[in-house]
């Protein structure tokens, strides 16, 4: 009785080995299909993002294996590669410190619809977005005369109010939008009503691509490369800035600004 009783232990012991050696096959495919998910592509994650984000326009992969760069306007955020989760940056390279998020969305700053001034060689590159009736804009633009070397794109951004938003107007539809909008920020003089049947869908834009950017506030401006100045700063601060940059004599990407 003896054999059999160690032939019969022996027997289950095998079966619960075989069942144990099942179960770890089970456990290490579900981890496995955790670890490796299934790879998507740009259309995969445009239909998993669009119902909650609005229109994407472009969608692409990063350096990041899994993460995949989500463009809407001028705003850039990032998803995995289900569509499952969307993140906002900066996105910093270790390496050299750039922030590759704010150099994008330069880049996709609309800048044929900013007004353009450039002073001198125009090396230093400013792009600020402004109302017209802010106080601080107004200071600005004192300071901004003083600067050489300047090229400066002036996004018209009203959202102080119907004042602001009827002054906008106007100076975007004037025979010369740049000498109109000197003249309400450098001299207080209001710009003439708009002409009948002018275009302000270049104008709407602009106050679409402030929003996707979360500007709540103005002057907001960024150098060359995307960096944000929030607020006011005067001549001397913003010449430190741009001798701190380095910044090239290049002309920013966008198509031929309004002048």
């Amino acid at each position: 009785m003896t054999g059999i009783g160690n032939a019969r232990r022996a027997a289950a012991d095998g079966l619960r080995k075989v069942g144990a050696g099942r179960t770890a096959i089970w456990i290490a495919a579900a981890l496995l299909g955790l670890a490796f998910p299934v790879q998507a592509d740009e259309a995969a994650i445009r239909a998993a993002l669009e119902p909650r984000l609005g229109r994407i326009d472009a969608v692409a992969k990063t350096a990041i294996p899994g993460v995949w760069e989500v463009v809407t306007g001028a705003k850039v955020q990032y998803a995995d590669e289900l569509g499952k989760f969307v993140f906002e940056g900066p996105l910093r390279d270790a390496a050299t410190g750039r922030d590759l998020t704010a150099e994008r969305q330069f880049a996709l700053l609309p800048l044929h619809l900013a007004l353009k001034q450039t002073r001198g060689s125009g090396k230093h590159v400013l792009v600020s977005f402004e109302d017209p009736n802010c106080g601080y804009c107004k200071k600005l633009a004192k300071e901004l005369a003083k600067i050489p070397d300047l090229k400066l794109y002036t996004f018209v951004y009203p959202i102080l109010g119907a004042d602001s938003e009827e002054k906008a107007r106007n100076i975007w539809c004037a025979a010369n939008p740049v000498a109109a909008w000197n003249a309400q920020m450098l001299e207080g003089k209001a710009p003439p009503a708009a002409r009948t049947g002018c275009d302000q869908a270049g104008l709407l834009k602009v106050i679409q691509t402030g929003r996707q950017l979360g500007i709540r506030g103005t002057p907001y401006l960024f150098l060359e490369g995307g960096e944000p100045l929030r607020g006011f700063l005067d001549a001397q601060r913003l010449e430190q800035r741009f001798k701190e940059r380095g910044q090239p004599s290049t002309q920013p990407p966008g198509a031929r600004p309004r002048t």
